[in-house]
C-alpha cells in the first residue's frame, strides 16, 4: 500500500507506534488518519506537506520508502535506508553491458515491449471504435512498421545506433498519442505530448502518473541491486536517472491505460484542473482521482506475466530482478517476487 499526501498542511508524525496523518477538511476541522507501518510500502509527499523526524524513523524501520514530489507528480528526492542490499557484481555487470551489445539487445527489448503495448492498447481501441477502423487500421500499420525497423537495428552498442532508436520511439509516440486524442470525446482531445506546463488535462493527468511510476521504478531497481542512474540509451548527464527512464519504457502503457480509461469514462472534468499562465496542472481533487486509478492499476490489478498471475506493481520488482540475475549470467534464475508491494 502506498500513500499520497497531497493536501496543503497535511502533516505525518507518529502516535502509538502508527503513522498518524493530520490535516484540515473543508470544513477547518482537524482530521486524523492512522496507518500501520509494516502494511505500508511507501508514502509519497507533495508540496505543503510535512513529516517528524519520528516518522522517518519509523519509515527506515520498516523499509517504507519515503518520496518527495514537485507539484507535478516529478519525484524531487527520497529517503531510504542505507544499506545496499545486494551485491556490488550487479552494477559492474550493469556497466559492463552499458558498453556492448548486451546493452543494446535491452534497450531493443525494452522498447519493442513498449510499442508492443502500445499496439495493443490501439488494437483494443479497433474492436470498440469500428466507426475509426480505417483511420485505426493506418495507425496500426505504421506503429507495426516502426516496431519492425527497432527490431532490424544492429549495432556493437547502443552508442551508434542511439540516435535512430530515439527518432522510432519518438515518432511511435507521436502517432500513438495522436491516436487516443482522436478517439477521445471532443472535450478532451488534446494536441500531442506536453509537460512543465501540461496544455491540457489528459497531459497534466499523464504527467503525474508518470511520475508515480517513476518513482516506482526507481525503487523496484534498488531493491533488485541496480544502479537506477547508470542507463544504457538514455544520457548519463549530472543526476539523471538514466536506467529508471530506460527501464520504465515497457510500462508506461499502464499509466496510459489508467488516465484512458478516466477520460473515456468521463469521470474528469474542469473541477480537477487549475489554469497556469501557459499551461494546466492537478489540483487535490484532480491527483487523488489519478492517485486512486493507477494505484488501483499497479497494486490491485493482476495481469498474465512470465507464466504467473501476478500485481502489476509484482511483475515490474519481478522484471527488475530477472534483469539483475540476468546481468550476472543467471537468466534462468529463480525470482520469488513478494505478493505485495
Amino acid at each position: 500500500m502506498h500513500l499520497h499526501l497531497n493536501s496543503y498542511g497535511s502533516y505525518l508524525h507518529v502516535k502509538d507506534e502508527l503513522f498518524e496523518i493530520r490535516k484540515k477538511n473543508a470544513a477547518g476541522e482537524v482530521e486524523k488518519h492512522q496507518y500501520a507501518a509494516h502494511k505500508l510500502r511507501g508514502i509519497v509527499l507533495g508540496l505543503g506537506t510535512a513529516l517528524s523526524t519520528d516518522a522517518v524513523r519509523l519509515a527506515m524501520r520498516h523499509n517504507v520508502d519515503l518520496l518527495f514530489v514537485e507539484h507535478d507528480g516529478t519525484p524531487v528526492g527520497r529517503v531510504w535506508h542505507s544499506r545496499l542490499g545486494s551485491t556490488t557484481k550487479i552494477r559492474k555487470a550493469q556497466l559492463e553491458a552499458s558498453l556492448g551489445a548486451e546493452g543494446l539487445r535491452w534497450t531493443k527489448t525494452w522498447l519493442d515491449t513498449k510499442l508492443g503495448n502500445q499496439l495493443e492498447l490501439v488494437r483494443g481501441l479497433r474492436k470498440h471504435r469500428v466507426q475509426h477502423g480505417a483511420y485505426l487500421d493506418d495507425k496500426l500499420t505504421r506503429l507495426e512498421a516502426l516496431r519492425a525497423s527497432v527490431a532490424a537495428l544492429e549495432g556493437p552498442m547502443v552508442e551508434t545506433v542511439a540516435a535512430t532508436l530515439r527518432g522510432l520511439e519518438g515518432t511511435a509516440g507521436r502517432l500513438y498519442f495522436e491516436t487516443l486524442s482522436f478517439v477521445l470525446p471532443a472535450d478532451y482531445q488534446f494536441t500531442g505530448r506536453s509537460s512543465r506546463p501540461a496544455q491540457d488535462a489528459f497531459n497534466a493527468m499523464l504527467n503525474y502518473g508518470y511520475g508515480i511510476l517513476y518513482s516506482r521504478v526507481e525503487k523496484a531497481l534498488i531493491v533488485a541491486g541496480l544502479d537506477p542512474y547508470l542507463g544504457f540509451l538514455h544520457r548519463d548527464d549530472y543526476n539523471h536517472l538514466s536506467m529508471v527512464f530506460d527501464f520504465i519504457e515497457p510500462y508506461r502503457s499502464w499509466v496510459d491505460e489508467a488516465v484512458f480509461r478516466l477520460f473515456t469514462a468521463k469521470k474528469v472534468n474542469k473541477a480537477h484542473t487549475d489554469a497556469l499562465t501557459k499551461g494546466v496542472s492537478l489540483n487535490a481533487d484532480g491527483k487523488a482521482l489519478l492517485v486512486e486509478a493507477v494505484g488501483r492499476v499497479l497494486d490491485a490489478e493482476t495481469v498474465r506475466h512470465r507464466g504467473r498471475n501476478l500485481l502489476r506493481g509484482v511483475a515490474l520488482q519481478y522484471d527488475a530482478h530477472q534483469f539483475a540475475n540476468a546481468l550476472l549470467g543467471q537468466p534462468e534464475a529463480v525470482v520469488e517476487a513478494p505478493e505485495h508491494l
